[in-house]
């Protein structure tokens, strides 16, 4: 486990320290398309994030190349080799496209063979666990297109959601996450070590996500683009793939007897890798589903962007950008973790009846868009001041409210926060009149804090 964390962070200290020279040099190269009507940013934002998170793919490989135990990966398995094949494929992709905006057929044509270069290395299906049916083997053409399927869907996924700050690269660190204690547990608690090259994968891929996620956080600094999206969608997939079909019912000594029924929960955790990567991309899969279905109804390219997307959605309920993240993120947790604790307590009533109660809680962050909850008193010193009550007089409140004709709640909602696209700065403060003038006096307060040193 400290190889595996070391690994980690090292993938995230060079995938963080990168991003910034290759911001510099993204602006320098003019990778800052225009404004789309689709977009929420309000900025120009530079791209080519990617870049800083391929070298940081590298940069945990060859740490895990020297390290005495992660080193048997490399030496008992080529998959790792085929991973930085194809990533460097897909990454030159993604790159010429955030620079030059390439056709979609191209791109899709190129994310087939990135797959296929990972397949012809070794890196593919061989057979699969079937529930109900036992373990059937696949031909070399049927595992060949499984694999590029497989490659092609998760890679557009990712690519899909990665619609607003901090969304793609967070969901997938969550899966990945997932991922990890799923595979961690086959390799170290069954003894398989067919399961050891898709458990450095999903380390790595949690720090290529950590390490860019500072600098895309909203406001983002720094756009991922296609050379990220599609990047972090192929490791993704490539972890699944290097687990699906090479677990050994036999190896992981399991007890079979019994009825079909207790046959098939004996063999869970033999299933789990052929569910886990649906699992796991089920947002992101679930909203590719829903934009092919929504463009090919209108008579558009399934490839053609809009601006339909789940997260988009979401904003034009009325949440805000960074609940809206949270809620993705909430959701993916939600959907991976949980198929996780089922795969070890698949007879434990408890951890359904968790996940029906947590689905709950997430269906009422939906429905209430605008509430803010508010922190207790002894601390509000340690959140944003978003969530800490306004503090002011009675007789300040009266004058405010005087001043603006109506109550700050009728003005911009009962959340206290700028509308869906909104910056918070582009707006006069809480209690200003129609000059900017508030009860304190004809100086707006957010002029103020800018005079005082703050900044967006």
């Amino acid at each position: 486990m400290r190889e595996y964390l070391l690994t980690l962070c090292i993938t995230a200290a060079v995938t963080y320290l990168l991003t910034g020279p290759v911001r510099k040099f993204a602006i320098v190269a003019g990778a800052m398309p225009e404004i789309r009507a689709r977009d929420v940013h309000r900025e120009p934002t530079p791209r080519l994030g990617g870049i800083a998170m391929f070298f940081g793919l590298c940069a945990g490989l060859l740490v895990a190349d020297h390290l005495p135990n992660l080193n048997e990966v490399f030496t008992k398995s080529n998959e790792p080799r085929a991973l930085l094949s194809g990533a460097a494929l897909i990454w030159l992709i993604g790159v010429l496209d955030d620079k030059f905006e390439i056709d979609a057929l191209i791109k899709l044509g190129g994310q087939m063979i990135a797959a296929g270069v990972m397949v012809m290395q070794g890196l593919t299906i061989l057979w699969l666990p079937i529930p109900g049916v036992g373990t059937v083997s696949l031909t070399q053409w049927q595992g060949t297109l499984l694999t590029v399927a497989l490659v092609v869907i998760t890679i557009n996924a990712v690519n899909f959601v990665d619609g607003l700050d901090g969304l793609a690269a967070g969901m997938v660190c969550i899966a990945a996450a997932a991922f990890f204690m799923y595979a961690y547990r086959i390799w170290y608690g069954y003894g398989i070590e067919a399961a050891a090259p898709a458990t450095l994968f999903a380390a790595i891929l949690m720090g290529m996500c950590l390490g860019f996620l500072p600098h895309n956080m909203h406001p983002a600094r720094i756009f991922m683009g296609d050379s990220g999206s599609m990047l972090i969608g192929l490791v993704l997939a490539a972890g699944a793939i290097s687990i699906t079909g090479q677990v050994d019912p036999d190896a992981m000594k399991l007890n079979l007897g019994g009825s079909a029924r207790d046959a098939t929960h004996a063999m869970l955790p033999v299933f789990i890798p052929l569910l886990m990567p649906l699992t796991i991309i089920a947002i992101p899969f679930g909203d590719l589903v829903l934009a092919i279905a929504r463009r090919t109804w209108k008579g558009q390219s399934p490839f053609a962007a809009d601006r339909g997307h789940l997260h988009h959605r979401l904003l034009d309920v009325g949440h805000s950008h960074s609940r809206a993240v949270l809620i993705m993120y909430f959701w993916s947790a939600l959907i991976a973790f949980g198929t996780v604790a089922y795969s070890v307590h698949s007879t434990n009533m408890w951890i359904l009846l968790l996940i029906v109660a947590l689905s709950a809680v997430g269906l009422v962050l939906l429905l209430l868009p605008r509430f803010t909850p508010h922190a207790p008193r002894w601390a509000e010193n340690f959140v944003p001041p978003r969530y800490r009550r306004e503090r002011r007089s009675p007789a300040g409140a009266a004058a405010a409210e005087r001043a603006d004709g109506a109550a700050p709640e009728e003005a911009y909602g009962t959340s206290g926060e700028p509308e869906p696209g909104e910056a918070s700065g582009d707006r006069p403060a809480v209690g200003a009149g129609v000059n900017g003038a508030t009860a304190l006096g004809t100086r707006p307060r957010f002029l103020d804090r800018r005079k005082a040193g703050s900044s967006r």
